[in-house]
């Protein structure tokens, strides 16, 4: 098989972008553009959002931290990061974050090998240009159903209390 890979760019405000409840995720590289090999988007969390105790079986996920004051889970370790702080979690590690701030911040996120955006567009809803509200809090109907999801892109998460055990 060859693979052709052609240069691309994407300017800023572009990209397919879902709101994962109150959070923005934007895809910048897809994997049908980087040959499979890496996905990366920016991800805008809302104060006290986030992503709750989770692991990956198929992909590294690595986070630079853009803005904003969030608080990471790696396993057992709790650590606090600021702008222009970059954490990596390997698949099978049990990770979360959340925005700890006061104020809307980002991350980049970057999973390899890709396919998490394949999930992302699955569970979420596709935002629409110039769309600055954010949708609303997931339900627990909407907690089902990307639970399902999720063991389909080999994921599996974890309530914060029974992550703690």
């Amino acid at each position: 098989m060859t693979v052709n890979l052609k240069s691309f760019l994407v300017e800023p405000d572009h990209g397919d972008a879902y709101w994962y409840g109150v959070d923005l995720y934007t895809f910048k590289a897809t994997g049908d553009r980087t040959g499979q090999t890496y996905a990366l988007f920016e991800a805008l969390i809302q104060p006290q959002s986030g992503a709750p105790p989770h692991t990956h079986s198929l992909e590294d996920e690595s986070f630079y931290v853009r803005s904003g004051e969030f608080e990471f889970r790696l396993d057992d370790n709790i650590v606090t990061a600021t702008a222009d702080t970059f954490l990596y979690s390997p698949k099978g590690q049990l990770h979360s974050f959340t925005n700890v701030g006061t104020i809307p911040a980002k991350l980049l996120i970057w999973v390899t090998p890709a396919g998490f955006e394949k999930f992302m567009a699955e569970v979420g809803t596709a935002a629409t240009a110039n769309q600055i509200v954010p949708a609303t809090q997931l339900s627990p109907d909407d907690l089902s159903r990307i639970v399902k999801v999720a063991q389909k892109y080999g994921m599996e998460f974890f309530s914060p209390t029974s992550a703690d055990t």
